[in-house]
């Protein structure tokens, strides 16, 4: 008899960590590496955020809370999906998590059964299929090629839907891609939907703040109110506030599921951690400039990483309307040869030469299941970025 689960042996690690892991130590180890590989917001947290961590840890909020969530952080996001997405939800229909990471997986988990199917557009953040898996279900992939803009249509969405699908996982502004859907396009693909009532939409916003040139998100259940009985909104306070390590997501979505949802978290990880459910109302509740100005410092980032990356030869990078990714093409390096003897035959190959030549560490674009492609996080400094991008124009003009 195994020891380890035989479902274990269908999900693999994330490629993101691990590129993140491996730019470490090498850098560990004495060696020149600029990581581009996490997606993580290189800002502090802002004070006013922090200071309300403190006082809750003076007032003794350090026991154990409801499931689920506090009250008070309820309350807070159910005004915030009303103040911003002209969503309306009661406390008993939010669920806190420990980041956005868990809310997703707990509806997994509390939903899938053995046959089930979830459709996902590609390219896709690299947990989605593997959690799918895990909770017992069948990705499905649908392509959003580079000349669609890394979207999908409908009519690609319509072709996946079977009497399997159980739900279609939508991220806008996307994970890796940075591409996000107009009100239109969105509009497109929930009519689709409406014609298939078996299917739920599991939204996840994280980058919802995150967008540029005056773009305008929005999410499914606003452009389309009758999809609200079967959409999870995802949300949280991780990429729009700075606060990764702090661990608060949270999602919005009929009470039957939040119920369920809550009954899988209270035998895995019971309530996210009381501190930071306090400082996450601080961030919803409080000032919203730190919002405004880490979007105006990733927008200009984006702008530099777009320019520097388009003068490369071989690379072709779209401008993406939100997140701070950026996924260029390598459709036009494949079969080349670098200056150090390497075959480019694949994005992983591409990648990895990359850091072993000139370190830079991106992720290879199968790890999001559409290549030849990679992914640069610009969520570092202007000076990193540029010197970053100069390697990569160095290392492929020495390509032959």
């Amino acid at each position: 008899m195994a020891f380890l689960s035989d479902t274990l042996a269908r999900v693999k690690p994330s490629p993101t960590i691990a590129v993140t892991s491996r730019a470490r130590e090498l850098k560990a180890a004495g060696r020149d590496v600029i990581g581009l590989g996490a997606g993580e917001p290189d800002f502090d947290t802002p004070e006013h955020i922090k200071e309300a961590a403190i006082e809750a840890i003076r007032r003794g909020e350090t026991k154990y809370t409801a499931v689920d969530g506090i009250p008070e952080l309820k309350a807070a996001i159910c005004a915030k999906f009303a103040r911003e997405n002209g969503l309306s939800y009661t406390p008993a229909q939010i669920t806190v998590g420990s980041g956005g990471k868990q809310v997703l997986f707990n509806a997994l988990v509390a939903t899938l059964n053995p046959g089930d199917e979830v459709v996902i557009p590609a390219p896709y953040w690299v947990s989605y299929p593997d959690m799918v898996l895990l909770a017992g279900g069948t990705p499905v992939f649908v392509e959003g090629p580079r000349e669609t803009g890394y979207k999908i249509t409908p009519e690609a969405l319509e072709a996946a839907i079977t009497p399997k699908t159980k739900w279609v996982i939508f991220n806008s502004p996307s994970n890796p891609s940075g591409a996000a859907y107009s009100a239109a396009e969105l509009r497109g693909l929930t009519d689709v939907l409406m014609r298939h009532p078996h299917v739920w939409v599991l939204s996840d916003d994280m980058y919802e703040h995150l967008t540029y040139g005056g773009f305008e998100f929005v999410t499914p259940a606003q452009v389309e109110p009758g999809l609200a009985a079967r959409t999870l909104t995802c949300n949280g306070v991780s990429k729009a506030y700075a606060m990764t390590g702090w661990r608060i997501g949270y999602a919005g979505g009929p009470e039957t599921l939040i119920k369920a949802m809550a009954k899988v978290q209270s035998q895995s990880t019971s309530n996210p951690c009381a501190i930071s459910q306090w400082a996450a109302v601080a961030a919803l509740e409080g000032p919203q400039d730190y919002v405004r100005e880490s979007r105006a410092a990733f927008e200009r980032r984006r702008d530099l990483v777009v320019s520097a990356l388009s003068a490369c030869p071989g690379i072709d990078c779209p401008t993406p309307e939100g997140a701070f990714y950026v996924y260029p093409s390598i459709a036009g390096l494949i079969g080349r040869t670098t200056a150090a003897g390497t075959r480019i035959d694949s994005d992983e190959t591409f990648a990895a030469a990359l850091l072993d030549e000139a370190g830079v560490a991106v992720v290879f674009g199968a790890a999001f299941g559409l290549s030849p492609a990679f992914r640069i996080s610009y969520a570092t400094s202007d000076a990193v970025l540029a010197e970053a991008c100069a390697r990569i124009k160095v290392f492929c003009e020495g390509m032959t």
